[in-house]
């Protein structure tokens, strides 16, 4: 590993990622965020379709949580504010969406809006998309049934107990060159936690990103979730998360697995079962998958499930 400041780059989307990114930021790493830019629902969705950009959702949670922490609470507030009037046209759009879009059409693109807005939040870091191509992302059940498009992932309107057997881009996207740069030249990369399915795998999809992860020297590290998901990880132990990342990454083994071992509140994951979502479980045939498994409590018990940022981000900056 490189001397001098690590390179970290977190390859993945969702909320996972803005819990992770919030702590590595404490620390002192020289980080870069690389984003899915798949997104097909909600505001995200609608301001791909109407103005043809990449859908900003996944890049904004990604500038909030580097984003300066002396203005970081109003600036959540701010970006993620939604307009919920439901005679307007606004209605459902977050602000931070559309001040992500105003940037791409000012500056001529989407990486210079990002670099415009990541000027104007101080970030720590870089946030790049996984690629600039517009793609969807598809899905297939065990039962053959086709799945188009991220939304229809995350959300399914079909039965949730079906394995997902593949997953792959239509039209097929290959990796931003500066992605590509970014992870062949990182000390650590980290992918996780995530939806697997929907916010993880699809940025595996890429064109060129499994060529990246081998070719790269950095030690390879994935974060298990700490719940199953109706609709993609129904059934799921950490093990299943791991195998079927290392499938669509085409590496061979983590150097690290990250599995969170502590236990939430009867009443917390009462509430959780009621959404069928279950913990995930670090069993042990994780360990094939991995050089070391890392476990302990790295739950963070609030009104929801979510890993302890700060313990996870320590670990991560201290690997070797």
């Amino acid at each position: 590993m490189a001397k001098g400041i690590k390179k970290v780059v977190r390859i993945g989307g969702g909320s996972g990622g803005y819990t992770l990114l919030r702590g590595l930021k404490a620390f002192p790493l020289d980080i870069t965020a690389v984003f899915t830019s798949f997104d097909s629902g909600g505001s995200a969705g609608v301001l791909r379709d109407e103005f043809g950009i990449l859908p900003p959702g996944d890049v904004r949670r990604g500038l909030l949580a580097l984003a300066d922490e002396g203005q970081a609470e109003i600036l959540r507030e701010l970006f993620n504010y939604r307009f919920n009037n439901g005679h307007s046209a606004l209605h459902g759009h977050s602000f931070g969406n559309l001040f992500l879009a105003a940037l791409s059409s000012i500056y001529g693109g989407e990486i210079e809006g990002i670099r415009k807005a990541s000027e104007l939040l101080n970030i720590k870091g870089k946030v790049l998309p996984v690629s600039l191509d517009k793609s969807h992302v598809h899905a297939r059940l065990e039962d053959g049934t086709e799945i188009v498009g991220e939304t229809n992932i995350d959300v399914p309107k079909h039965d949730g107990a079906l394995r997902i057997t593949e997953v792959f881009l239509k039209p097929k996207a290959h990796i931003y060159e500066e992605t590509d740069k970014a992870i062949r030249e990182a000390d650590i990369i980290v992918i996780g936690p995530g939806d697997l399915y929907s916010s993880l795998i699809p940025t595996l999809c890429v064109g060129g990103m499994q060529d990246a992860l081998r070719a790269s020297k950095a030690k390879k590290v994935a974060v298990c979730n700490l719940m199953t998901k109706w609709g993609e990880t129904h059934g799921f132990a950490c093990s299943d998360m791991i195998k079927e990342l290392l499938q669509y990454s085409g590496l061979k083994k983590f150097d690290y697995v990250i599995c969170n071992t502590g236990v939430m509140s009867p009443k917390l994951a009462e509430a959780y079962e009621e959404e069928k979502k279950y913990p995930m479980k670090c069993d042990t045939a994780l360990e094939q998958y991995t050089g070391k498994v890392i476990a302990g409590d790295f739950f963070s018990e609030a009104d929801i499930a979510r890993h302890d940022s700060g313990k996870i981000a320590r670990i991560i900056s201290e690997l070797q």
